[in-house]
């Protein structure tokens, strides 16, 4: 989800607008983390993210670190994709949803999708299974257009 400066500018003014509406803080360490998160080219890990905050400030401790992702992940405002163990922004932060993620196995790409008929299909397949979903999360697995595009050169 790599965005330029006036898109991260416009992303972070939407996120102080939703956390009010929520009631919320947006600490100077939340809105560093996030900041973080949305000029990388990639989905980062909890250690990345760290190491790139030492460009605003000291280090933070992991402890700390881990507490904002969790609560950035609770609000629903980045993503943790699990295949990765790594965080991106959610391109729908305004409104809960499941969400569905592909990536690109050779660039680490990571791309947003949120489709209601993959979480249908999910939960009706789950009820022949009398299997109760608490996180519908699904993570697939390919090759983005760029990467494909490229080894055919």
């Amino acid at each position: 989800m790599e965005m330029n400066k006036q898109q991260i500018t416009d992303w972070l003014k939407r996120v102080e607008r939703i956390s009010k509406q929520r009631g919320l803080r947006m600490t100077t360490q939340r809105r560093r983390v996030l900041e973080v998160i949305l000029r990388a080219e990639r989905a980062l890990g909890a250690y990345e993210i760290m190491h790139r905050l030492s460009d605003y400030e000291a280090t933070p401790a992991p402890p700390t670190v881990y507490r904002v992702l969790d609560f950035l992940v609770e609000q629903g405002l980045i993503h943790k994709i699990e295949t990765l163990h790594a965080f991106i922004g959610c391109n729908h932060p305004e409104h809960p949803h499941n969400s569905q993620f592909l990536i690109c196995g050779d660039c680490g790409g990571v791309t947003e999708i949120e489709s209601p008929r993959i979480v249908s299909e999910l939960s009706n397949a789950a009820q022949d299974w009398a299997f109760t979903l608490s996180r519908p999360i699904v993570e697939v697995l390919g090759t983005c257009a760029t990467c494909r595009s490229q080894s055919t050169l």
